[in-house]
């Protein structure tokens, strides 16, 4: 193992001109990204909204001079913040201190086994995971994303973390009963048109940002001009731009009540990570050490743990900005770090000003993007042994408890392609 640090191997780069500034741009475009982002995803794993931004700081960071990839961003991410929901809501209530105190041991937990795994050299194994059971899981991840935004989305009381039955069930009665509000639905509308309209000059300033500033405005006008409507509900303030200091709880009783949801978080966080940096590889024609990736991510979470960050992984979105904004080299990430906490210093006192549906509109975004239908298509033409997976576990994913949904499509991939190979 090279106990250097693997961001030293990209110093020489750093000759050449306009290297760093590449990246110093990249970086400032990636921390405006992710101020709505994080808040979106916080709220997505039941935590307060800031604990979204603080997941972006850190693990980040060290994640950049410890992993293996070249332009892989880490921080909060869809399907992780679904996944900590979907664990943590039967053990206590979303954005409770008991709640947070488990996600934070949960970040702890996962890093510590990332780090086991990468000195075990098991890398090699992660890699074999299906790439099926991977579009079938993100699909179904992205059903349940919208469905833990429907009752936001249509201005419904629907309690969190209810089942897809359960909270159709509520919004159609709730509909029925004319027990909704025409101005939730509006305002997301308004939210999605621009962040449309705004796609074409997204290079310059991201569409979600300006997504979240339009809304916003919106809300107001509609509350001024319609005194008579219900007022949005909106984001707390965020407290201060520096992460407080945290530890986990590792007690009997904790570690016994999160041990499966750590080796369920540690699968995905880590498939996720290793699917994205290796896709930036292929991209960048670099070099990929699985081992020396799940180092650096195990590093993020353990001690994200213990500045206020939830478990953090490989960020499809961010990853995908920081590429089409031109970042050269892990530098860029780093970048990313600083100025988010830079940027926060001055902006969040204005994030009591956005309207939950905002957010829900932005996660509405996240998951239609979630949804490869290219990537759908052509594992069914790969044949019975790809899309049977794909699709078992796309369906367990919203009906069965998500650790049951990701170990079942690995199952079935294994007895699906046994059988499918040898007749």
């Amino acid at each position: 193992m090279n106990w250097k640090l693997p961001f030293s191997k990209w110093l020489p780069e750093y000759k050449k001109p306009g290297i760093i500034r590449a990246d110093v741009l990249a970086g400032l475009t990636g921390a405006i990204v992710v101020m709505p982002q994080g808040i979106a995803f916080a709220l997505l794993a039941g935590m307060p909204p800031q604990y979204g931004l603080y997941a972006a700081m850190l693990p980040c960071l060290i994640a950049a001079l410890f992993g293996s990839s070249r332009l892989m961003v880490t921080g909060p991410a869809n399907a992780i913040s679904l996944t900590t929901m979907a664990l943590i809501t039967p053990l206590a209530i979303p954005e409770s201190s008991q709640y947070v105190a488990y996600v934070l041991t949960l970040s702890f937990l996962v890093g510590i086994l990332q780090l086991a795994l990468g000195f075990g050299k098991a890398g090699k194994w992660v890699e074999k995971i299906p790439h099926s059971v991977i579009v079938g899981f993100t699909a179904g991840a992205a059903i349940l994303i919208i469905n833990s935004q429907l009752g936001s989305l249509l201005g419904v009381n629907v309690p969190r973390g209810k089942s897809v039955i359960e909270t159709t069930t509520a919004v159609v009665s709730s509909i029925m009963n004319q027990q909704w509000h025409v101005t939730a639905p509006a305002l997301a509308l308004i939210t999605l048109i621009a962040i449309r309209l705004w796609r074409p000059l997204n290079r310059f300033v991201p569409a979600m940002l300006v997504a979240v500033i339009l809304g916003s405005i919106a809300a107001s006008i509609l509350e001024a001009f319609l005194p008579a409507i219900e007022i949005f509900k909106r984001v707390e303030e965020i407290p201060g731009a520096l992460p407080p200091f945290s530890y986990p709880d590792l007690s009997a009783d904790t570690l016994q009540k999160l041990f499966s949801a750590a080796l369920i978080m540690t699968l995905l966080a880590s498939t996720e990570a290793m699917a994205i940096a290796r896709a930036m590889a292929l991209k960048t024609k670099d070099n990929f050490n699985a081992n020396q990736e799940f180092i650096g991510q195990g590093l993020a979470n353990v001690f994200g743990a213990f500045f206020s960050a939830y478990p953090a992984s490989g960020s499809f979105n961010r990853t995908g900005v920081n590429l089409a904004s031109g970042a050269k080299t892990p530098l860029s990430a780093i970048c990313a770090a600083i100025f988010l906490v830079i940027l926060l210093a001055f902006v969040s006192p204005l994030a009591k000003y956005i309207p939950y549906v905002v957010i829900s509109s932005l996660l509405l975004v996240v998951a239609w993007n979630l949804i490869d239908l290219k990537q759908i298509r052509h594992e069914i033409q790969m044949g019975p042994g790809a899309w049977i997976p794909m699709l078992i576990t796309g369906v367990a994913t919203i009906t069965i408890p998500l650790e049951w949904a990701i170990l079942g499509g690995i199952l079935t991939s294994m007895i699906a392609g046994y059988f499918f190979k040898k007749h």
